[in-house]
């Protein structure tokens, strides 16, 4: 039977709750178990899908096309594993699935409440991402006492007492603040979140204390006297130098120790040796290189979470510390490329949606291609290398995107809605967006041109498979005249859309329709952004 592991937080939201799911995970599993991790998010929003990366952060995109927390690029970055839309459901969906029931009669005419049916439809979902697992880790965001989040604290209490012994253990994330003025580590905060979590009826097995500062032995055994723990299972989650390094900092604890005792998981003894070294690589790398990282919504570094991350992998297993330059796109609209570029090794432009910025970043593909300098283009950042090309080295002067000009006459990039395949059968496997259109999103077949630079990247991979989310696509129909001026279509879907573009007298620039960063994970960094960091490397 699987066992469940439930983490909350308290007193403050971003304490690092995903942080420590996703590493207590990786010790289970290099432990041996079979381990899984689910998101609950608590807003009312169907996904995501629809929120804007200044509110939300990033949209991570699993292998079957959902939309998601960023917090399952975390979860798969650290267990090397591949998961899917039932790892993370939002309130938006646990209230719809249980509205429609109700419209089809499901119930039974009876009158649909929070408790049982919400209730119900949330423990479901998470038995459903428990099932065949040796463990599930259930991480609910939000703080307790949240309003919205009271209905899966609910679930929790009901599911711990439904298992019975041995089958569930509570986590509880807090802040343990450093008062300088006081000179003093203060656990009131951790006292009033366990009494309110103890109020709704769950009682924590384990702190873990979000501190700046290391937590003294009597600061400990103070915590644990008033949440009614062993000593033991307060656990410093102090600041580190690499999100990879904290579940090196919890096995030193003996993270596992309380929860085996308590789950029944035997004498567990995770080999994390080779996660030990490529955090030293991180730490302490042997070279450097620089990379500007052109981008919209620099404001949040979160937005381009999984990419930055993928960066760090690609870093070690190059030994090599990886230092982004961020660059605001608007800003080259206004003050030019030169002064932003020229100190770089690599030039990176991400992907993204609408007009915003886009001149700049059409002036850094520029700058990368003229000045020789490795280039690296992810979704937007192909496309907007195609229009560049088009522009400046064909010289169709109003080559543009249907994006950012409906009624453009050269569409270079188009709507996935417009693409027809060779045997006049549309044959795209599309989802419809909830805001109209369509969009590819998900895990897609490749096909990669031999002798190119992202054959090499791939190891000579015939067919490789990536994820994407976009919704517009290269237009065929300008294939062969940019083939024939020197940007090559070195990868291309089953049905024909164009999937990646390279310039053959260009040491190094390639562009991917995909997104890379969402395959990267520390102990397998994706081929491709490391083969930009060695060229770049190379190139420095």
């Amino acid at each position: 039977m699987t066992k469940y592991i439930f983490v909350t937080g308290g007193v403050l939201s971003s304490l690092g709750k995903g942080i420590s799911s996703a590493s207590i995970g990786a010790l289970l599993k290099n432990s041996g178990l079979d381990v899984s991790i689910l998101k609950i998010d608590p807003y009312i929003n169907v996904d995501p899908g629809t929120m804007s990366p200044l509110e939300h952060g990033e949209v991570f995109v699993t292998a079957d096309g959902a939309e998601t927390d960023l917090d399952l690029g975390h979860y798969e970055r650290f267990l090397d594993v591949k998961l899917s839309r039932l790892n993370n459901f939002t309130t938006g969906q646990v209230y719809l699935s249980v509205i429609q029931r109700e419209r089809k009669g499901d119930y039974l005419g009876k009158t649909i409440q929070v408790v049982p049916h919400i209730v119900d439809e949330i423990k479901s979902r998470i038995k459903k991402a428990g099932k065949g697992k040796d463990v599930l880790i259930v991480e609910l965001g939000g703080t307790v006492g949240d309003i919205e989040g009271l209905p899966f604290l609910e679930a929790i209490r009901e599911l711990t007492h439904d298992l019975g012994m041995h089958k569930a253990y509570n986590i509880h994330v807090t802040l343990v603040p450093y008062i300088a003025a006081a000179g003093e580590l203060k656990t009131k905060p951790t006292q009033h979140s366990v009494q309110e979590l103890r109020r709704i009826g769950i009682s924590p097995d384990m702190i873990i204390a979000r501190c700046e500062r290391p937590l003294p032995k009597d600061v400990k055994e103070k915590i644990a006297r008033s949440c009614g723990i062993p000593t033991n299972s307060v656990i410093e989650a102090k600041d580190a130098e690499t999100i990879y390094k904290v579940p090196l900092n919890f096995q030193r604890q003996n993270i596992l120790g309380p929860i085996s005792h308590q789950l029944h998981l035997g004498n567990l003894h995770p080999n994390m040796d080779e996660w030990d070294l490529l955090v030293k690589k991180i730490i302490a790398p042997k070279d450097e290189v620089t990379i500007a990282f052109v981008g919209k919504y620099l404001g949040l570094k979160e937005s381009y979470k999984s990419l930055t991350e993928a960066l760090v992998h690609s870093g070690a297993a190059l030994d090599a510390r990886v230092n982004i330059k961020w660059v605001d796109s608007e800003l080259i609209e206004a003050e030019g490329a030169e002064q932003f570029f020229k100190d770089v090794d690599g030039i990176l432009v991400a992907g993204g949606f609408g007009e915003r910025g886009v001149l700049g970043k059409i002036e850094a593909i520029r700058y990368a291609r003229e000045h020789t300098i490795p280039y690296l283009g992810i979704c937007l950042g192909m496309q907007l290398s195609i229009i560049e090309y088009a522009r400046n080295v064909l010289g169709i002067e109003d080559a543009n995107s249907m994006e950012f000009d409906p009624n453009t006459k050269n569409p270079v990039i188009y709507l996935i809605d417009e693409f027809i395949d060779v045997s006049g059968q549309k044959q795209i496997r599309t989802h419809t967006s909830p805001m109209g259109g369509t969009m590819r999103l998900g895990e897609y077949a490749c096909k990669v041109k031999p002798n190119t630079k992202l054959w090499e990247a791939y190891n000579h991979q015939e067919t490789i498979y990536e994820r994407h989310r976009h919704r517009y696509e290269a237009n065929p129909a300008y294939r062969s005249m940019l083939e024939e001026a020197g940007m090559v279509v070195s990868g291309e879907s089953e049905e024909g859309l164009i999937e990646a573009v390279e310039i053959t007298i260009h040491p190094w620039f390639v562009g991917v329709q995909f997104h890379p960063e969402f395959t990267s994970h520390l102990q397998k960094p994706n081929p491709l952004i490391t083969a930009f960091i060695k060229n770049s490397l190379e190139h420095k």
